[in-house]
Formats: C-alpha cells, structure tokens, sequence
C-alpha cells in the first residue's frame, strides 16, 4: 500500500479510539438501566434516554461533520483531529471515577454532548487523510483495511468488556484515549494534497458559480462554514454522489435503529446479560475484522465497490428478519456471524463517495455523508424508540417483541434497492456522455 509508513501512524490510533469506544458498549445498558432503573431488566425510561442522546449528538453532528471536514481541507486533518481524541478521554474518566447516580448524569450530559463531534468526527477526518495519501485505484482497498482495523478494534474491545468489570472497563477506556491523542500528537505527519488525473474538483465548479465565494479562503472561522446551498449542490453534482446519500441515511437508518433495539430486545427476550451482549457482538466483529481486512482489499478492485455495497445491505436486512422472529437463544449468535457480509457496507460507501471530488474536497464531501448519516441517527431514535419501548411492554398492540427490528431491516432494504442503482445510473450518465462528444 502507498505511503504505509505514514498510515500505520493513522491506523494505531484508530484502533485505540474504537477499542475504547466499543469496550464500554455492552457495559452501557447495565449502567443506564442501574442508573435509571435499578434492580428492573426492561426500562421504557433505558430506552428513551439512549434514544435522545442518540438524537441530540445527531442534531450536532448534521452541523459539525461538514464543518470538521471542510476546516481541514484549510488547516489539516491532524489539527482537526486531535479534538474529537481530546473529548473522547472526558465521559470515560467521569464513570472510571466513580457510577453513582449523580456521576452517571454527569457522564450522560458530557457524553451527548461531545459526541456532536466524536461519533463520526474522528472518522470523517481518518477517510480523508486516507485519501490525501492513497491513489483513486486503490482506495476502496485502503478503506477497507482502515475498517478492519476498526472491526479489530471493536473485537478487541468486545473481548476486554467480557473479562474486565464494569469498573476497570472505564478506567481501561480513559487510560487509552489519552494514549490515543498524545501518540497522534507526537507521530502523525500532517499531509500535502496533491491533485491527480483520477480526481475531478466538483467544488471548485460549485464555488465559482458562488457571488464571492472564491475569497472564502480569507475569511475566518465563520467564513468555512458550508452553506446548505452548497452542499445540496454537492449532493446534486452526480447521480452517483446522489445516490450514495441516499444510501448513507438509510445504512444509518438502520445502523441506528439497531443500537437503540438490538440490546434491549435480546435483554427482554432472552435475559442475556454483559457477557452474552458482548459475545453477540464478538462473533459479528470477527467476521467483519477478517472481511474488510481480507475480502474487501482482494475483491474490492475486482468486482468493485457497488457490489460489495449491495451486498452487504442485503446482509444487514436478512439479519434483522433473523433477529425479529428469532425463536430460541442461539438464533442471534448465528444471525451475528452475517456480520462478515454487514459491516463491507461502510468503506464500500466511502470509496464510492471519494472518487466523486478532488483532493482538497474529501473532508468536505466525506463530512457531507456524515452529516447525512447523522442526520439519520437523528429521526432513527424518534421512530425506533417508541416502537421498541411498545413492542418490549405490555402495553404492546400484538405479542411480538422483535417487531422493531423487523422494522430496522426494512429500511435496510430500502438502502439496498437504491444501491443496485449507483451502477446502472452511472452507465447510463457514461453512455449519454460519450454519444454527446461523439
């Protein structure tokens, strides 16, 4: 791979960040349940309370993601980077300090609002330094190994959430965030952007169309800020880019409906605790650390990014269906293992996304999606919330507790029709271009 040596400095921090993100994972619902409803195994209040952050650190993240990507394309991805490493170290040392009631709300304020920009500010930032340093050709391999570094991560963190308690749990996570922040401030080099044949400036286009928006680069903080106008003429620059919009809210749709349901609904249905929520999430984080590490950099540049993207939507649907009607206690065990297919579907997305802009428009384009995404995480706790809470009581209108899942993998679904459009679309945008200057 290109500049490997430079990009190892990227892929040891990563992996930090998200080892500690999904330590604490399956410990979270324990914590809020203690916290909210002590002594009860289903909580409507539980539900809620994951539901709102989920909602407010979306609402946050809308905005911040093209701000975050569009002030490093001017100033750096490693500047930028190190504040979503710096807030990430706070909500972890408040609950290694201590899980009273009075610290858990403290941590619960904290939390939602630092994940405005942690929950995808430290990725957005990643995809584009990646892209900085990694030709068009070979990113979706590139991508794919930074997944898996992230899958591992999450393996890693997984298995130490099943054999540490909950106390050295937090205290592991905020030991290695700041291990994470001051190794990306000593070892990882700021880059030069370079532009290439393969790259097409849609931005460019977009700003000099705009009354006075070349000047841009002289003004100050406010002035990086992406309008609206600009970034729906971004969304709009290709039926491609459009397409993969579309995509994202929906994968997110779903990947947020899933956070809020999965955990609660394998509580109240099988009464699994910490170690059997982290076991779930083992089996399907090990599928997912040897696809994307493995299958995505050899069949990738083979079979290309929209089939593997289908793919792995389909895989997310089937899941959930299997989840929903499941009927005995290993049934998510196996469901999880599909996980292989699942998790092709995020650097599949971004590899499509970053060959649609130029070099100095990756933070903006890939903070664009993220925004999209957020804005997702946003309406998913609003419409999964309630029905999880409903289905998981007894105030349900029929008997089926996994009914919000089923709901998850539709929209899944939805995401994985608009896929197998990206490549037949694109042919046809190719074919009428090539008619037009023959």
């Amino acid at each position: 791979m290109e500049n490997w040596g430079r990009l190892s400095h990227l892929f040891v921090p990563s992996f930090l960040y998200y080892f500690c993100e999904l330590m604490e994972s399956p410990v979270v619902p324990e914590v809020t349940l203690a916290a909210v409803c002590p002594g009860e195994d289903e909580c409507s209040a539980a539900i809620y309370f994951t539901g709102f952050q989920q909602a407010i650190g979306g609402i946050g993240s809308v905005i911040m993601m093209p701000l975050i990507g569009n002030l490093s394309d001017a100033y750096g991805r490693k500047n930028l980077m190190m504040i979503p490493l710096v807030l990430a170290i706070f909500p972890n040392a408040i609950l290694a300090w201590k899980r009273t009631t009075n610290f858990f709300y403290a941590y619960y304020i904290i939390k939602t609002l630092s994940i405005m920009v942690t929950k995808g500010g430290f990725l957005c930032l990643s995809l584009a330094y990646l892209a900085d340093n990694v030709s068009g050709s070979k990113r979706v391999s590139a991508f794919g190994v930074l997944s898996g570094v992230m899958y591992a991560a999450y393996l890693g963190g997984t298995f130490a959430s099943r054999v540490l308690s909950t106390t050295h749990i937090f205290q592991v996570a905020a030991a290695l965030s700041i291990v994470a922040a001051i190794y990306t401030m000593i070892f990882l080099k700021e880059t030069t952007r370079q532009t290439g044949p393969l790259e097409h400036p849609i931005l460019r286009r977009i700003e000099n169309d705009e009354d006075g928006f070349g000047s841009s680069k002289n003004k100050g903080l406010i002035g990086k800020i992406p309008s609206p106008r600009v970034i729906v003429r971004l969304l709009r620059s290709s039926a491609t880019f459009s397409l993969a919009a579309l995509v994202a809210f929906f994968n997110n749709l779903a990947e947020g409906g899933l956070q809020v349901c999965l955990l609660y609904f394998l509580k109240a249905r099988f009464h699994f605790g910490k170690d059997q929520l982290a076991d779930i999430l083992l089996i399907g984080y090990i599928g997912a650390t040897i696809s994307n590490m493995l299958v995505m950099p050899i069949l990738g540049p083979r079979i290309g990014e929209e089939i593997l993207l289908a793919l792995a939507l389909f895989a997310g649907f089937l899941i959930m269906f299997l989840d929903g009607i499941a009927w005995a206690a290993w049934v998510p065990y196996v469901s999880s293992s599909m996980g292989f297919f699942l998790f092709l579907a995020s650097p599949a997305l971004r590899s499509i996304v970053s060959k649609q802009v130029g070099p100095n428009e990756q933070g903006l384009a890939q903070g664009s999606i993220l925004g999209i995404s957020s804005l997702a995480n946003i309406i998913s706790p609003l419409i999964y919330s309630p029905l999880s809470a409903l289905f998981l009581s007894e105030k349900a209108p029929f008997h089926f507790q996994g009914f919000s899942l089923i709901c998850v993998g539709l929209a899944w679904l939805v995401s994985f029709f608009l896929s197998i459009m990206i490549p037949i679309l694109s042919r046809n945008v190719s074919s009428n271009q090539n008619s037009m200057e023959a």
